[in-house]
């Protein structure tokens, strides 16, 4: 299934898509880089939350799939943004208590859980605004 746009004589909606899916892509190399690093460089990246490591690294690979999916203009990929979306909010929200029950943190995470936390959203919703319909691929 492709994603088609209200217009589909518009180049805008394709372009916005993969626009975005440049980004995800970008972004997931750069977060699995970055997690890899912390998880098994054995370089000191200070105060560390196991739980929000593990799934930021992991959560690197999804955002790679979303990416491939988007710039394919494929429906499902829209769904997996947004369940990408709904789990970073998911886990800032766990970091949150972490945090608020006297956790050790760096602020730096609280920044990057926004980032991410952001960035899915806007992809999500955007690629929801765009779908109109699913149809069969040529």
């Amino acid at each position: 299934m492709v994603i088609e746009s209200v217009d589909a004589a518009s180049p805008r909606p394709q372009w916005l898509l993969r626009a975005a899916a440049l980004f995800a892509g970008g972004f997931g190399l750069l977060t699995i880089r970055a997690g890899a690093l912390a998880l098994f460089g054995h370089v000191d990246v200070g105060v560390t939350v196991p739980f929000v490591l593990w799934f930021n690294f992991l959560a690197g690979f999804a955002y790679i799939v979303a990416a491939f999916g988007l710039w394919a203009m494929r429906t499902w990929a829209v769904w997996l943004a947004t369940a990408i979306a709904v789990a970073t909010a998911l886990v800032f929200a766990t970091f949150a208590v972490h945090v608020a029950t006297g956790g050790a943190f760096e602020m730096r995470t609280v920044w990057a859980m926004s980032l991410r936390t952001a960035s899915w959203s806007v992809i999500a919703w955007l690629g929801h605004r765009l779908h109109i319909d699913d149809v069969e691929r040529p």
